[in-house]
């Protein structure tokens, strides 16, 4: 492996957020419908249907060419790009061939500690076509339906030069264009529902100078199956390779459940496509005062702004990483800050307490009960020694089911802060007696001893005792055993 450079491009497909398809007004909102409800003459392609372009997804397809830093090109022309496949009524697919909308764009992330570079070769917008279904109907073996729903959508195409050397490379780059075509609003990057779907070219070479046979790998609906195909697809070159066997130009399918690659096609060249300019869609010019409005839209992107957080609030990196993968995670983070400035307190919390929560709950941030005000209130009732941080873990879980404030639950049920001295001190002495060798592990320098210690007062008293009030009680108890 060591002796083989590795060559990896993406071809990615991102449906953006209209409400109708590319050429109809059909809705777009296909995922769990019943098969061929959503569909109509145009997106059928039934003789005498013309399509008439979706503004609004070509405004997002220029939106996404400005956030990778393309060069938009003046005019937009669509292409009929023609070949057989059951799941494409019209013999040939609308999309754009030599006048994408943008070109010799860029995308950076970071990857191991250094600012990585991958240059987007262009970005062009095109139709969905439909699914074959193979299971689950009631049909002779052997045969397939087909569901015209996804006929039509719009999508939009970014297409990276072959700047990726490794398969974890590549599956960072995928987190960044997903988290950016989702932080500018175009697509929801749904890998699992198809929103997002990510094709790959893949070769390997004794040399840098000169890459090897590229082979393309498909049917890949997650990241984890993107670093797993793309892994098993090097070493297979590789050790066809080292058998002195060649490779040769195909497309293969990734197996999930199997976890291999297998041969479906031979790989078609563009000419295999017999593209021209679709007759019954103009030529659009694009003027300079609506590419200035669409980028105007264009929001803080998820780079930027974890260098923000890094820099203004003083976040590790780590952390600020986790927090941006998220727009409304992040958002809420920032929301919850103003109520509340102790960025690195409040950090932990949405990363651990929140995120904790949101998980056992299976829903996402934008489907809590509890706001970033109601969080902010919790933390400040801690800051003020109102609550301990264990009784506030109980009530935020309560927050979360119920929706009721932090101090509405504190009340609710009485709850509240021990801090009568000689009631605590009762409870120091009798954990002190309970865990001898943890005393005698502080007695001689482990500091961790004192901690458990604490922990061991607050579980007796069931997160209610003043946490700092048992600490001074227990430093001066154990400096009397000395």
């Amino acid at each position: 492996m060591d002796n083989y450079y590795v060559t990896i491009g993406l071809e990615v497909h991102c449906q953006l957020l209209t409400t109708t398809k590319m050429f109809c007004r059909c809705k777009t909102d296909y995922f769990g419908k019943a098969p061929n409800t959503l569909v109509c003459p145009v997106c059928l392609g039934l003789p005498g249907s013309l399509p008439v372009l979706n503004e609004q997804a070509l405004r997002l397809a220029i939106l996404t060419a400005q956030a990778l830093n393309c060069r938009i090109l003046p005019r937009v022309v669509f292409h009929r790009k023609n070949y057989f496949y059951p799941d494409l009524p019209k013999g040939y697919q609308i999309s754009q061939y030599d006048l994408p909308i943008g070109v010799e764009g860029k995308i950076e992330f970071d990857f191991k500690g250094n600012r990585e570079a991958v240059r987007i070769k262009r970005v062009h917008a095109e139709e969905d076509a439909g699914k074959l279904v193979h299971e689950g109907l009631n049909l002779p073996f052997g045969c397939s339906g087909v569901d015209f729903n996804r006929c039509g959508i719009p999508l939009v195409e970014i297409v990276t030069e072959p700047d990726l050397h490794s398969p974890e490379e590549a599956r960072e780059c995928l987190v960044m264009l997903r988290n950016v075509v989702r932080y500018i609003g175009v697509s929801d990057g749904n890998m699992e529902e198809g929103s997002l779907r990510c094709d790959a070219n893949v070769s390997v070479s004794p040399s840098p100078e000169k890459m090897g046979t590229k082979v393309e790998v498909k049917n890949m609906n997650s990241f984890r199956s993107v670093f797993r195909a793309l892994r098993y697809e090097v070493d297979r070159q590789v050790e066809l390779l080292e058998k002195g066997e060649s490779l040769y130009q195909e497309t293969r399918h990734w197996d999930e459940a199997r976890g291999i690659t297998l041969s479906a096609r031979g790989k078609e060249e563009a000419e295999d496509y017999r593209y021209f300019p679709d007759p019954d869609l103009l030529p659009i010019t694009l003027e300079d005062s609506f590419l200035k409005e669409i980028k105007a839209a264009i929001s803080e992107l998820p780079l930027t702004r974890k260098e923000r957080l890094m820099i203004e609030h003083e976040l590790p990196e780590n952390e600020a990483n986790i927090l941006v993968q998220d727009k409304t995670l992040a958002d809420f983070f920032e929301e919850a800050l103003k109520e509340f400035n102790q960025p690195r307190l409040l950090c932990n919390w949405m990363l651990t307490e929140v995120l904790k929560n949101l998980n056992e709950a299976g829903i996402d941030i934008t489907e809590s009960k509890v706001s970033p005000q109601q969080l902010a209130e919790l933390l400040r009732m801690i800051d003020k020694g109102e609550i301990s941080g264990t009784i506030a873990k109980g009530v935020l879980e309560e927050m979360f089911t119920t929706g009721l404030d932090a101090r509405e639950i504190v009340s609710k049920k009485g709850i509240s802060l021990i801090s009568n001295e000689k009631e605590l001190e009762k409870v120091v002495l009798e954990v002190v007696e309970k865990n001898p060798q943890s005393v005698a592990d502080y007695l001689s320098g482990k500091e961790k001893a004192l901690h458990f210690l604490i922990g061991q007062v607050m579980k007796e008293t069931k997160g209610q005792a003043n946490p700092e009030i048992v600490k001074d009680i227990l430093l001066k108890k154990l400096a009397s055993e000395e």
